[in-house]
């Protein structure tokens, strides 16, 4: 019997339904690893459906036309390596998360997902029936256990019953999207469970965009003693050739290059960059267009949208205002210019006159309020909707996670649009990230280098300039103060009397907890965004829009 065995890993980007383009991906990377050599091809969980599927899993349609798919890539793939692939199955009465093994033209083993995680942005009990416990299968000279995502991130449980019946290699499938330095929380677990069981380990993570989470790759692998045998980048599709030797101590993985990955504020931003290039690209879309006010939270989505598509599928439109100050009219240009984007200028006077003389008989006798602040602002997202609709370019919305927190935002006006790409950056995180990419450029970026964004639009006092001299502090506490409650609030789930001993002021804190919970109607209705964080707005945070309730503590 063969000392070595050598595996081909994909971790490559699906799309959500396209099964049969998912299955020619599959093909592609059988042949890649059929010309290597290897004995085996894994890909991630749920990879001919791309995943998160939601409910369109439990179409029987969509799942047939998913277990069909499976069952030709077995027939295409008879002739060189074993091939590893996630799919459902159902078996005439329940319907389960499976990893199918293919080998010489039929389905040789079916692995069926036993844990299924119920929190944050999964729903998998809603969709699939829990599995019972099952054994590794033989793969040559080598038996492998299987236990697909969730199965491996618990203690004394599944890979610890791989073990005890004779695993001696793990191969986990997953489908991990991405929160800030999510790598850390991930080997954390995977060294558990190389201690319990002593055996090596691969974890096998997809790429990729969809809806509002990332899919960040950075598979890896560890010996026992949770030694790094090599790690793959993460964000980018890569294909893999890795070599097990048996030794007198077992099957080792041979090492191999570990990828640096991200910092944090990379991280984040590649996450944003290739969220809306997923979203895109796997909607149809080509272009893009955005309302540039001059201020930094339109400024540092242009700049993702040029990083993510390029500056000549952008178009950024400045739609001033008496209120628009001359500083914004020069730096929306500026930042326009500097990315190489196409610019137009549309001023909404005329049309505002209109609309405030077909209200005046409605609005007499009535002091100006934020009524005519938000025409402003409803008038703009009427603008760019319109030229959205005739050039067939995707209007971006760019509120960050402070605004749409406490609601400070116009439902149909600045809330118009078909993605946002910082919908989980608070706003002191804008600043700092705008530095960042000033500072930094890589490869994967489409725009240009250097000082894409102008300091003048980074320092100068945020404001939305719907009435002469408004400043967001106005009616916000300062951003850092407002940031740092929030965080307790909504990422942290802190009680109000939590966030007074941490010093924070009482009615202040109150003031930005009933905003966030009369604000839950605008969240409900606005653009998907990318998920940074493990409480973003939408799977994460699910909040009833009627709710009387406040914390009294």
């Amino acid at each position: 019997m063969s000392d070595n065995f050598r595996l081909t890993l994909a971790q490559l980007n699906p799309t959500v339904g396209a099964i049969s383009g998912n299955a020619d991906k599959a093909r592609d990377a059988w042949h890649a690893a059929k010309v290597a050599g290897s004995d085996m091809l894994a890909l991630p969980e749920a990879f001919v459906t791309g995943y998160q599927t939601q409910d369109l899993v439990m179409r029987p349609q969509f799942f047939r036309d998913a277990m069909d798919a499976v069952e030709a890539l077995a027939k295409d793939c008879a002739d060189g390596p074993a091939m590893g692939i996630g799919a459902p199955y159902h078996d005439g009465k329940d319907l389960y998360n499976a990893y199918y093994i293919l080998q010489g033209g039929k389905i040789a083993t079916r692995i069926l997902k036993q844990r299924l995680p119920n929190e944050t942005v999964f729903d998998e009990e809603r969709h699939f029936t829990s599995a019972d416990p099952q054994g590794p299968y033989s793969m040559g000279p080598i038996r492998i256990g299987t236990p697909i995502c969730e199965d491996a991130w618990h203690a004394e449980d599944v890979c610890e019953t791989l073990a005890e019946s004779g695993a001696e290699f793990l191969l986990i499938p997953n489908g991990s999207p991405y929160y800030r330095n999510k790598f850390d929380v991930r080997l954390n677990h995977m060294v558990g469970r190389v201690v319990e069981t002593g055996l090596p380990l691969v974890y096998l993570n997809m790429v990729g965009g969809q809806d509002d989470q990332v899919f960040d790759g950075a598979s890896f692998a560890l010996n026992p003693g949770g030694e790094l045998a090599f790690r793959m980048a993460d964000f980018d599709e890569e294909i893999r050739h890795v070599d097990l030797t048996n030794t007198d101590d077992g099957w080792r993985i041979q090492p191999g290059p570990i990828a640096q990955l991200s910092d944090e504020w990379e991280g984040d931003y590649r996450a944003m960059v290739e969220s809306l290039r997923d979203y895109m690209g796997k909607t149809g879309f080509k272009q893009v267009l955005l309302g540039l006010s001059g201020g930094i939270d339109s400024a540092i989505v242009a700049t993702i949208a040029a990083d993510a598509l390029g500056p000549e599928n952008v178009r950024c439109v400045m739609l001033p205002s008496e209120y628009t100050s001359q500083g914004s009219l020069d730096d929306a240009k500026d930042i326009a210019n500097r990315l190489g984007c196409t610019y137009d200028f549309v001023p909404i006077k005329e049309g505002r006159d209109a609309i405030t003389n077909t209200l005046a008989p409605f609005f007499e006798g009535l002091e100006p309020d934020v009524t005519e602040e938000n025409i402003q602002s409803r008038l703009r997202g009427l603008l760019l909707m319109a030229l959205s609709n005739k050039t067939g370019a995707m209007l971006l919305t760019t509120g960050n996670k402070s605004e749409v927190a406490v609601g400070y935002a116009t439902i149909y006006g600045d809330m118009s649009g078909g993605y946002n790409p910082i919908k989980d950056l608070y706003k002191i995180r804008v600043f700092e990230q705008c530095r960042w990419r000033n500072a930094n450029h890589r490869d994967w970026m489409k725009g240009p280098e250097g000082e894409v964004i102008p300091v003048s639009i980074i320092d100068k006092p945020p404001s939305a300039e719907l009435r002469p001299d408004q400043k967001d502090e106005d009616s916000l506490p300062p951003y850092d103060v407002l940031d740092a409650i929030l965080e307790g609030l909504i990422d942290d789930e802190k009680s109000v009397a939590k966030l007074v001993s941490e010093g924070f002021d009482k009615a202040t804190v109150k003031k930005i907890e009933h905003l966030v919970f009369i604000s839950e109607y605008k969240r409900f209705q606005s653009a998907p965004g990318t998920r940074l964080t493990k409480r973003s707005f939408w799977l994460d945070r699910r909040y009833p829009i009627v709710n009387r309730w406040r914390d009294g503590t």
